[in-house]
């Protein structure tokens, strides 16, 4: 028994507490870089934590009942001392502080680590298997795990790796946590909040090479992190230190590395007999990049101010085509990012960081006519230039006064920008050939029939600019540990859109049939075969959203095995119109948190968790945009009277322009949205969406080397915010469409006059799950179905800590998302205006409750690395992720004459859950529904994608220099991830489409990763 005792002592002096296994939880400590230190010492000793890297220490006395604890650290390597009556006790401990994480070193009487059975000795370092001050669910990724896998080198790939993260509907791109839609997110880099708050779906990005840690929360976060239903990214730069290193990072990317994508044809005739195809053209595509990377940190003043730097130069070129295969486009960029950290150590108890990056880039696009069937380019057909990013940086002052009280205060700015424009802007309108003009088009030769480079996109002027001050505070008294803090986020929006060309109009190229209806109530007239829809859509402003909140959390010991996290926040957001004046105004939101852990063997091994919470989702700029500053979007159709040749006005090309005939009834205009009075626009007494969810798990050790664990969570989102419908109030029927911003299913209340059949103006309320719309033809008023979304998930898993041999991680989670909407996004459609989408246009649209687009029953995640030398290492992943559903929608529903969904596109219209299946030609009210439930036509293939990994490392002491190999989707599959959904194209006319492909997975790609650092 002596000599084990002696030999755990002598590896305890070189060992270091906590790093966190790959899938153990881990505490939110603040939307912030830090970490944090705790455990058991003897009462009245000091704790003295000294940071390798800059030599800032930290002092603590162990209080009366056992407990210490230091928090608000930096991520990164320190040397614990215990110290009593001045003098050192015991011999130094290593701790490592992982992002987000607690540190639990307990310490006996004789200043040595004592919870040896809770943690496994890897080289140098102890890895804690079971983080027991945790009340949450999240996964970290350092550097190092990184290296060690095929990951690829951007954000999105770091959260695929945790639990529960799926690839969001790649039509607009995201990820999807624990069933919430894409724009649900937020992502902090060192605290700063870089999300995009125009859309929600996307967020300002850096280099892997300037990270340091990730940490992927999904579910439970503590109450420092608000606005937010889904999930968090929270990453953490690197920062210099005393010793001067540097390095070199090359990627490479050739398009030979890439596979070719399979082309995808489809076709077959309508219920109306009219031909139908589509036709995805991307085998032609080709991609490469490359990335050259440097690095330099060290001090500036030894002990005091560190710097950390990088410069990175990025090139990258695509080669493509348009789907039908027509044009071919050719893309380069040549962009450099650089970002810095400075830390100051003002004092060991007063610490400063300066964080500054820029990720702005620029994109240069050529177009050319081309014939696929030859891979024959043609003439210019025009150029184009898209801006994105911009520049971020924050400010961070932490202040340690006394050992028990601690206050952060952070400063910071997110820029970012979105501009495309073209030379052909002001000459040239856009012409689309929608599917059901396919067959005339491809008899035409398929030839160019617009000067216009761009087929769909507008002219775009657009910048964001977030600004964020925050304060956290942190008081350890006894056995609470009291946080308390606010925060303010001040978002402003700078953007104008518009189509193109002289009439500001969007052309749209249809088959038609005599006596269809058009959207604008018009029939198509006899003899024409073909129609024109001309959309013209206009709109821009400045717009500042604020959002406010603040927050208290009390964190309980309540025994030394049990702790109890109680937290409350209350938000408020206050979106503004172009004139500065509040239009949407929500105070007083508030979210109560509840966690607990229970060390239940009291040796760190094993722990019982959970976490019940409220989130609120702020509303996004789009909102503003569309209905603070006026909104013109009209639909206008003509007959196609053929075509004409014409010559593109920028490059002298010859094309093919539709020659617009006669106009077919009137203009659509029930998209519009007026600015001058807002009172019916926005509900009077708007609530904010939120999602409540309920977290309950268990992990445990099985040895110093394994850990496994259990969590099953409940997430259900019971309201929404959307534009509604409206065309019937208790004043009577409206006339027309009202588009005003509620919450469907509840009461809305709107200002009431004569322009909406009111007899004496005032405010109206209408009880939306009963009013609110009149059926056409029938009059029957009926309302809008109660959102409801929900999320249930079971989740395994088992991890063996990586031992400088061999590392292994799975996971299987079994889950369920249904309800009757998505959130605030539609997959179904592929409408991403976030907060505006055909939810709630029509009863019909969310008359369904059951499974949602993103509803995967299975996922399986296994990740593994293992060393074979010290020349060879080799990582795989694997994920396999069981299909989504195929749902189909309608276009009508019973006894109404008004369409449910477009009867000319696809995308316009929620659609409805019933299929005409008799009379359907005939009087709307002898028509004859078969009801069709989420899910009814079965679900999309499971989805397979393997990596691989191979690194060489030179075999030479004190040369770091390594390369890696990687393979992306190394069998190449090539699985359908999305389909058309709209089945029907009028009351029980079936679209020929219907359930064929739209997107697929991105094909193999390899990477190859040179580093050398010195």
């Amino acid at each position: 028994m002596s000599s084990t005792r002696n030999m755990r002592k002598s590896v305890l002096s070189i060992a270091m507490g906590l790093c966190l296994a790959s899938l153990a939880a881990s505490p939110a400590l603040a939307q912030s870089a830090t970490g944090a230190v705790a455990g058991r010492a003897s009462a009245g000793d000091q704790v003295v934590l000294v940071n390798n890297a800059t030599g800032a220490s930290r002092v603590v006395t162990v209080g009366g009942d056992g407990s210490y604890r230091l928090s608000q650290l930096p991520v990164g390597d320190y040397s614990l001392q215990v110290k009593r009556e001045g003098q050192s006790v015991g011999q130094a401990v290593a701790v490592s502080v992982s992002l987000g994480g607690t540190t639990t070193v307990n310490l006996g009487n004789e200043g040595n680590l004592t919870n040896l059975d809770a943690v496994q000795v890897v080289g140098s370092r102890v890895v804690n298997r079971v983080d027991v001050y945790s009340t949450e669910t999240a996964t970290n990724v350092t550097r190092e795990d990184i290296a060690r896998m095929p990951v690829d080198q951007n954000l999105t790939s770091v959260a695929l790796l945790a639990p529960g993260v799926i690839v969001g509907n790649s039509s607009f791109g995201g990820i999807s946590f624990g069933g919430s839609s894409v724009a649900e997110n937020s992502v902090f880099i060192n605290g700063l909040n870089v999300t995009d708050f125009y859309r929600r779906q996307s967020f300002s990005a850096a280099p892997f090479a300037f990270f340091q840690e990730f940490q992927v929360k999904t579910g439970g976060y503590s109450v420092e992190f608000g606005r937010s239903t889904g999930g968090v990214i929270n990453a953490v730069t690197r920062s210099g230190s005393n010793e001067f290193k540097g390095g070199v990072e090359l990627t490479f990317e050739p398009a030979a590395f890439r596979a070719a994508a399979d082309d995808h044809h489809f076709e077959g005739l309508d219920g109306d007999g009219k031909p139908a195809s589509a036709t995805y053209s991307a085998n032609h595509d080709r991609e490469s990049s490359m990335k050259a990377n440097v690095w330099a940190s060290g001090p500036l003043v030894k002990d005091k101010l560190f710097i950390f730097a990088m410069y990175e130069q990025r090139q990258g070129e695509s080669r493509f085509t348009n789907s039908a295969g027509t044009t071919w486009s050719e893309s380069s960029s040549n962009n450099g990012f650089w970002g810095t950290k400075l830390d100051w150590n003002i004092t060991d108890d007063h610490h400063l960081e300066l964080l500054a990056f820029s990720d702005e880039g620029e994109t240069g696009t050529d177009a050319y006519g081309y014939t696929y069937a030859t891979s024959e380019i043609g003439a210019l057909t025009g150029s184009s230039t898209s801006q994105s990013g911009g520049k971020n940086g924050s400010l961070t002052y932490t202040g340690h006064f006394g050992e028990n009280f601690t206050a952060k205060a952070m400063y910071g700015v997110n820029r970012s920008r979105s501009l495309v424009f073209s030379p052909a802007d002001t000459e040239c309108s856009q012409v689309l050939i929608d599917s059901s003009y396919n067959d005339v088009y491809a008899d035409m030769g398929k030839p160019a029939v617009s000067c216009h480079p761009s087929a769909s996109a507008s002219v775009v002027r657009h910048y964001d600019e977030r600004k964020v001050a925050r304060l956290d505070f942190e008081w350890a008294l006894g056995d609470h540990l009291l946080r308390f803090g606010l925060d303010r986020e001040e978002m402003t929006t700078d953007r104008t859109t518009r189509y193109p060309g002289t009439t500001g109009m969007r052309y749209t190229v249809f088959g038609a049939t005599p006596g269809a209806e058009l959207d604008n109530g018009a029939t198509v007239p006899a003899g024409v075969n073909a129609i024109v829809m001309g959309r013209r859509r206009i709109d821009g402003g400045v717009f500042e959203t604020t959002a406010n909140a603040y927050y208290l959390e009390d964190v309980w010991n309540l025994t030394p095995s049990f702790v109890l996290n109680l937290g409350i926040r209350v938000d408020s957001f206050n979106n503004k119109t172009a004139a500065g004046n509040s239009f949407i105004k929500i105070d007083n939101l508030v979210s109560p948190r509840l966690g607990f852990s229970w060390d239940m063997k009291g040796d760190g091994t094993t722990k019982l968790f959970g976490n019940l919470g409220r989130y609120y989702l702020p509303v996004t700029n789009i909102i503003n945009y569309n209905f603070a500053g006026g909104l013109i979007d009209e639909r206008t159709f003509y007959a196609l009277d053929g075509w004409s040749a014409a010559t593109n006005p920028v490059t002298g090309a010859g094309y093919m322009s539709p020659i617009l005939g006669g106009q077919i009834g009137p203009v659509d205009d029930s998209y519009n949205l007026p600015v001058d009075d807002l009172r019916q626009s926005v509900d009077r007494d708007l609530d904010a969406v939120y999602q409540d969810e309920l977290i309950l798990g268990f992990q445990q050790m099985i040895n110093q080397a394994w850990s496994w664990g259990v969590n099953a969570t409940y997430r259900r989102m019971p309201n929404a915010m959307d534009d509604i419908r409206i065309n019937h109030t208790p004043c009577g029927p409206v006339g027309f469409n009202l588009w005003p911003i509620g919450n469907p299913g509840e009461k809305l209340t709107i200002w009431g006059d004569a322009s909406i059949g009111c007899d004496t103006e005032g405010w109206i309320t209408i009880d939306t799950s009963k009013d609110g719309y009149i059926k056409g033809g029938s009059g029957e008023v009926i309302g809008y179905s109660k959102p409801k979304r929900t999320y249930k998930a079971l989740e395994f898993q088992i991890d063996r800590a990586w031992d400088d041999k061999w590392a292994f991680n799975a996971s299987y989670l079994w889950s369920k998302s249904e309800g009757n909407h998505e959130g605030p996004v539609n997959s179904d459609t592929n409408y991403g205006d976030t907060g505006m989408v055909q939810h709630w246009d029509h009863p019909a649209n969310n008359e369904r409750y059951g499974d949602l687009f993103n509803d995967h029953r299975h996922q399986i995640k296994l990740r593994g690395s293992y060393k074979l030398n010290d020349m060879w290492s080799f990582g795989a992943t694997l994920t396999a992720l069981s299909g989504g559903p195929i749902t189909a929608f309608g276009v009508a529903w019973p006894n109404d004459s008004t369409g449910a969904g477009s009867y000319v596109t696809e995308g316009s219209g929620g659609g409805s859950g019933w299929l005409c299946v008799q009379n359907c030609g005939g009087p709307f009210d002898q028509r004859v529904f078969e009801y069709s439930p989420r899910g009814a036509f079965g679900r999309m293939p499971w989805i397979y994608n393997l990596g691989a990994n191979v690194t060489w490392t030179l075999p030479v002491p004190d040369v770091d220099l390594k390369v890696r190999f990687s393979v992306f989707n190394l069998l190449n599959e090539q699985e359908v991830i999305n389909v058309r959904a709209r089945y029907e194209k009028g009351p029980g006319v079936k679209r020929a489409l219907f359930g064929t492909g739209t997107r697929w997975q991105s094909p193999r790609s390899m990477q190859l990763v040179l580093t050398y650092n010195f």
